[in-house]
């Protein structure tokens, strides 16, 4: 029991160093902060310009969609970059095809949902 807690301790350091670090910095700039409150101060800063109009702008849905699919898409990389770097490992192992065709299942996944996207035409802005 000991020695599965001595696993986790670097972890535990990492994470009340990062828990003391951002306590401090955010006591520190409240008390070390201006407190003077105006209405310049107070007004919206866009880029040195006086705010016109309002905020609430609607955007089209397509952004939010391109933004998504990017998004679902872009988190591919996380899944085959360790496996690349790895592919030598999964050549060596006992069974050499299992690790070749669990990736092929997730690519096949992926281009399926991706010839989806196309098919209902979600990248198409006209």
């Amino acid at each position: 029991m000991n020695n599965k807690f001595a696993e986790y301790l670097p972890i535990a350091i990492q994470l009340m160093v990062t828990l003391g670090f951002i306590s401090v910095t955010l006591l520190a700039s409240w008390l070390l902060g201006p407190k003077v409150k105006s209405k310049k101060k107070l007004d919206a800063f866009e880029s040195g310009l006086d705010p016109v109009g309002n905020a609430r702008v609607q955007f089209s849905i397509k952004y939010f969609l391109v933004a998504t699919l990017f998004v679902l898409f872009d988190v591919e990389v996380i899944f085959f970059y360790p496996w690349a770097v790895n592919f030598n490992y999964f050549a060596e192992a006992a069974n050499k095809w299992e690790g070749f065709v669990k990736m092929l299942l997730f690519m096949s996944s992926l281009l399926i949902g991706f010839i989806y996207v196309i098919k209902k035409k979600a990248l198409d802005w006209e």
